[in-house]
C-alpha cells in the first residue's frame, strides 16, 4: 500500500508540475501579447529606375544588395545612332552658316569711299580756312572762296549719298542674314533634342539606396518605360501597423513610440519610431496583420518611420508600443 501510495502521488505530482508549465507559458503568451499596442510590416520607399531610350544596354553594372549613391552613372544605351544622326545635323546647319552674306566685305567698297570723301573735304576745309584769312588782308579774292564752298557741298552730298547706300547695303544684307539663319533654327532644335537623347542613354541612378531587384543584363534591349533596376533606401524603414478606432486618440503625428522586434531568441528588440503618418480614412483588418483588439474589423494604418541599424528587413513583423 504504501508503495502504491506513493506512485499515485508521484503522478499527481507529474501531472500538477505539467499544468504549472503549461500555465506559466500561457501567462508568458499572454504578457507578450499584451507588450504591444499594434503589429505591421515593415517597408521602404521603393524606386523603380526605368529607361528613357531604346537600344541594347552597351553595360551595366550594378548588383542586388549594392550601394548606389546618387548621380553614379551605372549603365549606357547603345548611342551609335543618335551620334550619327547628331553629326548629320551639325552638317546641315553648318551648310546653312556659309550661305550668308559676309556683310563686312560686300560693304568695304563703300567705307573706302566715305574715307576718301572725308579726307577730301578735311583738306579743303583747311584750304577754305586759308583763304579766309587772306581776304582779310586782301591777299586773296572772294571767288577762290566761293569755290571753295562749291566744292565742299558737292563733296558733303556725294558723302551723304555714300552712307545712305552703305547703310541700305547693311541692311538688305542684315535681313538677308536673318532669313538664312532662321532656316537653321529647326535644326538646332533637333540637335538640342538629340543631344538630350544621348544624355538619356546614360542610366544616371537618381537616388542613395541598395539595389533591391535587378531586371536587365547587359546586351539585352532597353525601351523607354521598361524597368532596369529597383532600389530603395534602407538606413530608415517604415513599420505600417494598423490601430483600432479607440487607439486613435492615443496617436499623434510626430510621436515618438517603442517599436519591438523579434530578436529570434524569444525576446523584443526595442528601437525608438515616430509617427510620420496617419490614415484618415479606416479599412478592413489585413489577414496578415494581428491588432490588440482581434474583434476590430474596421482599422486606420500608422507609418513609424524607424532608423536601421543592420538588422531590420523589409517584409519584417514589427510591433508598436504607444
Amino acid at each position: 500500500m504504501k508503495n502504491k501510495y506513493l506512485k499515485h502521488s508521484g503522478k499527481c505530482a507529474g501531472t500538477w508540475l505539467v499544468a504549472l508549465i503549461l500555465g506559466t507559458g500561457l501567462v508568458s503568451c499572454n504578457e507578450k501579447e499584451s507588450t504591444y499596442d499594434a503589429s505591421g510590416v515593415f517597408e521602404a520607399e521603393e524606386t523603380i529606375i526605368s529607361a528613357e531610350a531604346t537600344g541594347v544596354i552597351t553595360w551595366l553594372e550594378l548588383e542586388e544588395g549594392q550601394m548606389l549613391p546618387a548621380g553614379k552613372e551605372v549603365g549606357v544605351i547603345d548611342t551609335t545612332q543618335l551620334y550619327l544622326r547628331k553629326k548629320q545635323l551639325q552638317a546641315q546647319y553648318n551648310a546653312i552658316g556659309g550661305k550668308t552674306p559676309q556683310i563686312a566685305k560686300q560693304t568695304a567698297a563703300y567705307k573706302k569711299q566715305m574715307a576718301l570723301t572725308e579726307s577730301q573735304i578735311n583738306t579743303l576745309l583747311i584750304e577754305k580756312k586759308r583763304i579766309e584769312n587772306l581776304l582779310k588782308v586782301d591777299a586773296a579774292t572772294p571767288k577762290q572762296l566761293d569755290d571753295i564752298n562749291g566744292q565742299l557741298d558737292v563733296l558733303t552730298k556725294q558723302l551723304e549719298v555714300i552712307r545712305n547706300q552703305d547703310i541700305a547695303q547693311t541692311s538688305v544684307l542684315s535681313t538677308q542674314t536673318k532669313s538664312i539663319l532662321s532656316e537653321g533654327l529647326p535644326l538646332q532644335v533637333q540637335i538640342e533634342q538629340v543631344e538630350d537623347q544621348l544624355e538619356k542613354c546614360h542610366i544616371i541612378n537618381p537616388v542613395t539606396g541598395t539595389v533591391l531587384s535587378k531586371y536587365l543584363e547587359a546586351n539585352e534591349m532597353a525601351v523607354p518605360g521598361k524597368p532596369i533596376y529597383k532600389i530603395a533606401d534602407l538606413s530608415t524603414l517604415i513599420l505600417r501597423a494598423y490601430i483600432a478606432g479607440n487607439q486613435l486618440p492615443q496617436v499623434r503625428l510626430n510621436q515618438k513610440v517603442k517599436v519591438l522586434t523579434d530578436s529570434g531568441k524569444g525576446e523584443y528588440q526595442t528601437r525608438e519610431g515616430i509617427v510620420t503618418w496617419i490614415s484618415s480614412k479606416a479599412e478592413f483588418t489585413p489577414k496578415t496583420i494581428q491588432t490588440k483588439d482581434e474583434r476590430a474589423n474596421m482599422v486606420y494604418a500608422v507609418k513609424v518611420l524607424v532608423k536601421n541599424d543592420g538588422y531590420l528587413k523589409i517584409g519584417m513583423y514589427g510591433e508598436i508600443k504607444f
